[in-house]
């Protein structure tokens, strides 16, 4: 069997999950909207009921959180939402970091070809970013700061919670991509955040479900202009049908981590060692600031080896990535990596391997350190150059 080394990418849907979503895809299979039946009824009721167990988790109210396809619609509703605002406003400086997902610095992007001028920080070896570099490029037209909760490559957790502190006093924003620590790192997530973007599927609910958190400052809602139109549902944000079965599914998958969080963390903690223990017959470099990373994420590369090629000798024994599911089909340097500045040998050869713990059972880890060992001694150093 092969063993399963990718759960930042995705997990499997965990059994009681896949029955909750059955079960409201095959009977109780009402339209939240309806409200002329008890079918209807039935699932908004539902709906509610996982709004609030769902913002129960961030400390927060369930009239400020909306639910999304996951995480990259959410940031995308978070950033491009508030550019209006920006653009009115005339404060269109924004700061984030060289290692967000995609799905935050592509917006981004785009709002540089707006005019809107964003600032983005590299955090050096470490891989994490200081509250103070954060902190120190605030402008009186800073409209926003995002930066992640924990890097989805790395697993290096970044200061949220203290830059939350921070910013609430002040006029700029703060909005965090928080899908590789949703339901992992609740403490963080329950500081005064203003806007938090979650996927369900990094903790075994389905793919496609997710949410964005709206935090409320005193009385007022942060300035968001929705990108679609048609029907008005979640609080005319996101309009469109709620995925009734995927919303419960989402909620049910929370709730069993929740308690299981602390066996969770510990279970992933123990596995971590244990593989780093078995790879201590091979060459290799860690990368980031390893008293500040996640219990179930690690990257590294071996030294000699490429990557890619590893990759193939490895694929009867765990299924592993080189990073980001969203960009792994190109081959170029780890753009995380290379704005850590690390060797280009190492950015370009970064191996993460992330894992469930009952997932990663299957795996044996002398043999998968030797494969690596053998390979790594049969063959020559690949050039830097």
């Amino acid at each position: 069997m092969v063993a399963y080394l990718d759960a930042a990418a995705t997990t499997r849907v965990l059994p009681e999950v896949a029955e909750v979503v059955l079960h409201w895809m095959s009977q109780d299979f009402g339209n939240a909207g309806s409200r002329t039946h008890e079918y209807g009824t039935r699932a908004k009721r539902a709906v509610a009921r996982a709004r609030e167990g769902i913002a129960a988790h961030f400390s927060a109210r369930p009239d400020e959180l909306i639910f999304t396809s996951g995480a990259t619609e959410s940031n995308n509703i978070a950033i491009l939402g508030l550019a209006p605002f920006g653009a009115k406003s005339e404060r269109r400086h924004i700061v984030s970091t060289a290692i967000e997902h995609k799905a935050v610095l592509e917006p981004l992007e785009h709002l540089q070809s707006q005019c809107f001028e964003v600032e983005l920080i590299e955090p050096g070896p470490s891989g994490r970013v200081s509250a103070e570099a954060v902190l120190e490029r605030l402008r009186p037209d800073t409209l926003l700061v995002s930066v992640m909760q924990v890097n989805n490559e790395t697993g290096i957790i970044q200061p949220v919670a203290e830059l939350a502190e921070h910013l609430r006093s002040t006029a700029t924003y703060l909005h965090v991509d928080a899908a590789q620590g949703f339901g992992k790192l609740p403490d963080d997530l329950r500081a005064p955040i203003d806007l938090v973007s979650f996927s369900g599927h990094k903790i075994g609910a389905p793919k496609g479900v997710g949410g964005l958190l709206i935090r409320r400052r005193g009385r007022d809602s942060v300035p968001l202009t929705p990108l679609m139109y048609g029907g008005g549902q979640e609080r005319k944000l996101r309009p469109g049908t709620l995925p009734v079965p995927l919303i419960m599914g989402l909620s049910k998958a929370l709730e069993v981590f929740e308690s299981e969080r602390t066996q969770w963390l510990q279970a992933a903690s123990e596995f971590r060692a244990r593989l780093l223990e078995g790879l201590g017959k091979t060459r290799f470099n860690l990368h980031g600031d390893q008293e500040h990373v996640v219990p179930h994420i690690l990257n590294l590369s071996f030294e000699g080896v490429d990557t890619e090629a590893l990759i193939l000798q490895l694929k009867n024994y765990a299924a592993v990535a080189t990073g980001s599911a969203c960009t792994s089909a190109s081959y170029t340097p780890s753009h995380v990596l290379a704005a850590m500045g690390l060797p280009q040998e190492q950015a370009s050869n970064g191996l993460r391997l992330s894992w469930f713990p009952d997932q990663a059972q299957a795996l044996d880890v002398d043999e998968f350190a030797s494969i690596i060992a053998e390979y790594q001694a049969g063959i020559a150093p690949v050039s830097s150059s």
